[in-house]
Parts: structure tokens; sequence; C-alpha cells
């Protein structure tokens, strides 16, 4: 049974994705189902999906197009060139038009029912983003989990924050933190600078536990030392910016 007002009009989900034609197709099916399902459940009014190609090589391009040509719901955002995860993040959350937007990844690194708890939670705790963390690391190996571990740390002694997990693509977002937070990082930093910025401008931020699916073809770039580097310059140039971020003045 729906209800007749939705607690949320429009639901966007957005995927950045370089070279990921092996899993465009089952990231959109998996949307779709969603999308869906949170209809169904009188969630959502209604949702759009989002690619983001970042200058793909491959066949992400042309599949996107296609995928956008047969269905309504799809959009893609293409860049000329490659502008790496904070690019493709702030190019998603640009081109999404819903009052609530998730970002996550093409290679579903979760059960994607996990969101209805996450809108859930929102809507309980009246949350402005709601972050999961991953129960088990170590389906992607030692050296990522150690990597991971000192950078949550690092954001803890750098910004004062205390998150689990702080990179880990399942951010769901209220379309409010979106007018107010204006992201910066062009690297991967900008995981950390979405939840920081919130938490210093006195939002609410709800992390859960999620079971984590390692990608099972393609690799991922988050751990190479050029990745890491870009990181924390980021980081410590974004230090005091972040640290002197406070409540909007009403």
């Amino acid at each position: 049974m729906g209800m007749t007002n939705p607690r949320f009009e429009r639901f966007s989900v957005f995927f950045p994705m370089w070279n990921e034609e092996e899993y465009l197709q089952r990231a959109l099916n998996a949307a779709i189902e969603l999308g869906d399902e949170l209809i169904a459940a009188g969630t959502v009014g209604d949702y759009e999906m989002i690619i983001v190609n970042d200058a793909s090589t491959d066949a992400t391009a042309r599949l996107a197009d296609e995928a956008a040509a047969k269905n309504a719901r799809v959009k893609v955002v293409h860049h000329p060139s490659n502008r790496k995860l904070g690019g493709s993040i702030k190019s998603g959350f640009g081109a999404a038009t819903g009052d609530v937007v998730l970002y996550t990844d093409a290679d579903l690194p979760f059960d994607f029912r996990e969101v209805h708890k996450a809108m859930r939670l929102m809507h309980q705790y009246e949350a402005d983003i709601v972050a999961a963390y991953r129960f088990d690391r170590t389906g992607e190996g030692y050296v990522r989990v150690v990597y991971s571990f000192f950078y949550n740390l690092m954001v803890r002694a750098l910004f004062g924050c205390r998150f689990r997990d702080v990179n880990f693509a399942f951010k769901l977002v209220r379309r409010n933190v979106l007018e107010q937070v204006k992201l910066t990082s062009e690297g991967s930093f900008i995981d950390a600078e979405l939840m920081v910025s919130a938490r210093k401008m006195n939002m609410s931020v709800v992390q859960f536990g999620v079971d984590y699916f390692p990608r099972t073809r393609g690799v991922s770039t988050l751990s190479s030392p050029s990745v890491i580097i870009k990181i924390l310059k980021e980081a410590w140039t974004l230090r005091g910016h972040l640290n002197a971020l406070g409540p909007k003045k009403k």
C-alpha cells in the first residue's frame, strides 16, 4: 500500500563512472529496481539515475547514451577530460534534481536494498546525511584496510570529526546540504569534505553499517600512491577553511 504523500518528492542516484562498461547496465538495473520499490512503498514520488562518465576510454559513454535513449529517467553527464572522483561527484550532485540524492559506485559495493533503510533513518532521525560504513573490510585486501584506518584517523586529527569509513561510496544527502555546502575537492578527499562540512555546519550526519561486496571485475583506483598524496594535499589545504565553517546564520 502506497501512502498518498511520499516522504520525498524525487530521489536521485548517481554513479561516477570511469571505464565501467562491465558494470554500467547492472548498476542501472539495480537502481531501476530500487526506484520502483521506493515508489511502491510510498517513500518517493519519482526517481532519476545519473551516469557521470569521467572521460572513459571504453564503451561506457556509448552504453550510457543508449541507456538514456531507452529510459527517460536516465541522465548522462560526459566529462571531456578526466576529472577524477571529486570532479565526478561535483558533477553528479550538480546534475541531480531530487530532494534526496544518493551517490555510490557502479560496482555496487553494497546491497541496494540498504537504501530503504537509509531513507527510513533519514526520515526518523531528521538526518541531513545518511552514510554507510563497511562491517567487514578485509575483502578488499589488508593494504586498503590499513590505508583507510589511517585516513579516518587523519580526518579526526585535522578536523575533530569522528566518522567510520569516511570515503565509502554510500552517501544519501538532502538537497539543503547541497545548497549550503560548496564542495571544492577534485580528488578523493571529496567524501571527507562533504561529511566534515556538514558536521561543522551543525547538520545531522547518521551512519549505519552494511555488508560489503568487493568489486569482481576491473580495478579500484583508490589506493594508488598518487591518489593518496592528492588526498593528503587537499585535506591539508582545506583544513583552515573547513575548520572555520559554522552553522548558517538564519
